[in-house]
């Protein structure tokens, strides 16, 4: 919570800055550097709620928790991602039909400077994103790093329109167009991880590998059949069909589901919940 307050804030300033430095400067690429980073403020905004809902405990309606919001979150942030890459493009091609004049070269300055914050801003962000196997919270790190990347392309555009002078102040315009197409292919970036959780996709096999190590320790467990992960916001739950003797009785299956459900959960915090059906093993 307090990463994404921290990336709201930072989102903020940087777009007022960007704003007022762009329409002081001449220079529509770091306009649609402002105009991205007023998306990013409102997906930080989103995230934030998005992450606050998420760890609602579990209750009668709902009682896998409400982790799903996350990657719903991150459908919307894409969706502003979208949205301001267009706008972006529409208005670099109306300026690319009129004339203006070249960008002042103290705008320079102020992308140097946004460079740094920005791809500082990132590795924070997904830092904690990753310690805490939030989607939405990675999505917003990944908006960072667009907001590097655009502002990295406004860099060299006004530097190339300021080199060659009077004629090529266009280079301004085809910088935010390119920058427009990061943007878009970021968003992608961002799409494919949250669709895959939201489909409840199975890329978990480092953790499915852990739990078949556990199961190997555990007395009176042959092997695991079957394993399925799914993820809920930042959380995960297990699918397991136990292979036991056939032989033992029911009491006695469901204690070794039990201590293997409770081995699982003390090495893997993250696995809330658990769901062992045992099988029986058939000798001879």
């Amino acid at each position: 919570m307090r990463t994404a307050i921290l990336s709201l804030a930072s989102n903020l300033l940087l777009a007022v800055v960007k704003g007022v430095a762009g329409v002081l400067g001449n220079s529509f690429a770091l306009i649609a550097d402002a105009i991205e980073s007023t998306t990013d403020v409102v997906s930080s905004a989103l995230v934030l709620l998005g992450l606050k809902y998420s760890t609602k405990p579990p209750d009668e309606n709902h009682p896998y928790g409400h982790g799903k919001i996350e990657p719903v979150v991150t459908f919307i942030v894409v969706g502003f991602l979208i949205v301001s890459a267009t706008i972006i493009v529409i208005q670099a091609i109306h300026n690319i039909q009129e004339p203006h004049d070249v960008p002042k070269p103290f705008t320079l300055i102020v992308l140097g400077v946004i460079i740094l914050v920005k791809e500082l801003s990132y590795r924070y962000v997904r830092r904690k994103g990753q310690e805490v196997q939030s989607t939405s919270l990675q999505a917003d790190a990944w908006h960072h790093r667009s907001d590097a990347i655009t502002s990295f392309i406004a860099f060299c555009g006004i530097s190339w329109a300021l080199w060659m002078g009077p004629g090529y102040e266009y280079a301004d315009d085809w910088a935010a167009i390119i920058a427009a197409g990061f943007i878009v292919f970021n968003a992608y970036l961002i799409l494919r991880p949250a669709l895959g959780e939201i489909m409840d996709e199975q890329f978990y096999d480092d953790m499915i590998q852990q739990i078949h190590e556990i199961a190997s320790k555990v007395e009176g467990a042959i092997e695991i059949e079957k394993c399925f992960i799914r993820k809920s916001g930042m959380t995960y739950h297990a699918d397991i069909h136990l292979v036991v003797n056939g032989d033992i009785s029911v009491r006695t299956g469901h204690n070794i589901a039990h201590d293997l459900k409770d081995q699982i959960r003390a090495a893997m915090p993250e696995m809330v919940d658990v769901l062992v059906h045992v099988e029986p093993w058939e000798m001879g």
